[in-house]
């Protein structure tokens, strides 16, 4: 149901804004270096061995995949086939993903609400602090992101004329995202079924429910057919799983164990324990992603009251939002704090298009929406942003409060002091998060937990592995490490020779060494260091075999669950060979 014809400010307002979001994602980019090398490592075997590309290998020599379907990594890989090796070629396709997210929430807005209301979704998501974070690094969410707002616009233009190709490609959308981050994309799939139902109940409509579910088990489903079918002996091992197995990996460490905690091979939580309605508005989750979320909740509210002709896409939105804030907030299982991200299109969304509906609906109780909207979040982002940015926080709580009690009476203010109102509350609702967002982008951040915010650059807790913990060049469980001149030309000296050049524990650690020498390193025992990918059966098969150059590092793993095959590895290793010390890293040579 699209809306009247653009007005002449409309295309160069959306041009600046997607220039604008493209400066944010671009700006000093390569300052993350390999932002998670664990990611980066796999893009550059995906980049030198189509069988480690479709796989997700992390590394050449395909011996164990990454804990994720390959969907991002196969951006990545192709453009680190096309462009080479490089911090760029890894993170420059996430931002431009984010770009294209920012302008595909802006179309499926703007398909039933005016152009403010069209753009406002989009700045709001733009300025989004961890949407920035992750369009600017190289975890699989920015793919999925995108996913899920292309499965919003296709059941969007399907509500509109109820055409059975939308059902289809909404499917389809799903079926990659679900590619992306496995079970985490089913969870927009109650609030798209609802939308398109409450739109026009027919059994007509229920049948193209099916055939959308058809497309997504298609889209989603091929490769784990594919994967399932190949032989193990043909394949790499399946990182994340304890049996090599990528349903296990999918129900499993992926999936259900998400939810009750029971993830076999962990070694510890997101740092999130308590869980409960405040889980996303407490802590470091507040904020990623809390800035606007109470507004958000005001206007879907309001929304459902007012908007008879759009309820069924504030049931598409506001169902996202609450479902997956529901499950975000009781998950028991791994949870970090960048996986918000799933939240900000929804938020951005119900912001633009509630905004629009309570400015339309001001006699029927749409001034005080707006006035709790942006007097609340105004207040709410100013305690948020007390810790950090006090004199800009005192002056959003008075900018903002101001506006709102403007725009409650804005039926009887001239129109000069009730456009100012309306800029002033826009200032009141996004100057936090954009400063927030600004400061985020202005520093690099590396390892696999990154988190927006001011002096937010790296995440993680250091776990350490041997006795060479302390050394940045061994890396850790969440980082990788910097390896030196000395051990990185050791790994390249007649690497032509080996399968793998090294083995390491743990595939963060084995990352830091790969990117730095650009040779295959294996890394033993996945993520984690706890799956049985080598057994130390294998292991010693491909030490006799001459296909392993070194080991670095100590003594593996201790899990709380899963396989201890690494640490009975680094204990033959170290009982069978002389180490020695280079650039600070213990050195095994396995063939002396």
């Amino acid at each position: 149901m699209a809306t009247a014809v653009a007005r002449s400010w409309e295309r160069p307002a959306l041009i600046t804004l997607l220039g604008a979001s493209a400066l944010l994602y671009l700006w000093a980019l390569g300052d993350s270096g390999w932002a998670n090398a664990y990611y980066s490592a796999a893009a550059q075997a995906g980049g030198e061995s189509w069988t480690a590309w479709f796989f997700g290998s992390t590394d050449a020599a395909n011996g164990i995949t990454v804990d994720k379907p390959p969907a991002s990594l196969w951006l990545m890989g192709l453009s680190v086939r096309l462009f080479g090796l490089s911090s760029w070629s890894v993170l420059v396709p996430q931002a431009l993903l984010g770009v294209a997210s920012v302008w595909l929430l802006y179309a499926t807005v703007r398909r039933w609400f005016p152009a403010g209301a069209a753009l406002l979704s989009g700045a709001v998501l733009a300025l989004t602090p961890v949407a920035v974070l992750m369009f600017r690094f190289n975890n699989p969410d920015a793919l999925l992101v995108l996913l899920l707002i292309a499965a919003a616009y296709f059941i969007t233009r399907a509500v509109e004329d109820g055409r059975t190709r939308w059902m289809v490609l909404c499917g389809s959308s799903i079926g990659f995202a679900f590619l992306t981050k496995m079970l985490q994309a089913l969870l927009v799939l109650p609030a798209l079924a609802l939308a398109y139902l409450i739109a026009e109940p027919t059994i007509k409509r229920v049948a193209q429910l099916f055939a959308a579910g058809a497309a997504m088990v298609v889209a989603g489903g091929w490769w784990v057919l594919v994967v399932e079918l190949v032989p193990a002996s043909a394949r790499p091992y399946i990182g994340g799983s304890q049996t090599n197995s990528v349903l296990e990996l999918t129900l499993g460490y992926n999936g259900f164990g998400r939810l009750t905690g029971d993830e076999v091979g962990k070694v510890g939580g997101g740092g999130f324990d308590s869980t409960g309605l405040g889980r996303l508005f407490g802590g470091e989750m507040a904020g990623q992603i809390a800035w606007l979320l109470p507004a958000a909740l005001i206007l879907f509210a309001f929304g459902l009251y007012a908007a008879k002709r759009e309820r069924p896409v504030f049931v598409l939105w506001g169902g996202w939002l609450v479902v997956t804030g529901l499950v975000f907030s009781y998950m028991n299982g791994i949870i970090h704090s960048y996986y918000t991200v799933a939240l900000a299109p929804a938020i951005a969304a119900l912001v633009g298009m509630g905004s629009a509906v309570a400015w339309r609906e001001r006699e029927r109780g749409g001034s005080v929406a707006l006035f709790l909207a942006v007097g609340g979040t105004a207040m709410w982002s100013a305690f948020l942003l007390s810790s950090s940015m006090f004199a800009l926080s005192i002056a959003i709580a008075v900018v903002g409060l101001g506006a709102a009690v403007l725009l409650l009476f804005a039926g009887h203010l001239p129109q000069n002091f009730v456009r100012g109102a309306i800029v002033a509350g826009l200032v009141g609702v996004l100057a936090a998060p954009t400063a927030y967002s600004v400061a985020t982008a202005a520093a690099p951040h590396s390892g696999a937990l990154p988190s927006a915010g001011p002096g937010r650059s790296t995440g993680g807790t250091m776990v350490m592995f041997g006795p060479n913990g302390n050394n940045r060049a061994m890396g850790s469980l969440l980082n990788a490490g910097t390896p030196g001149p000395e051990i990185t030309g050791l790994l390249q000296a007649q690497a032509e020779k080996y399968t793998w050049t090294a083995a390491a524990v743990g595939s963060n650690s084995a990352a830091g060494f790969q990117l730095a020498s650009r040779t295959p390193v294996l890394a033993v025992g996945g993520f984690n260091g706890t799956d049985p990918a080598p057994t130390l059966a294998q292991f010693q098969q491909y030490v006799r075999n001459g296909q392993i150059h070194y080991f670095l590092g100590g003594a593996g793993m201790e899990a709380e669950s899963g396989s201890d095959e690494s640490r009975r590895i680094a204990e033959w290793v170290a009982a069978s060979f002389t180490p020695s010390t280079v650039d600070g890293v213990t050195v095994y040579d396995l063939t002396s």
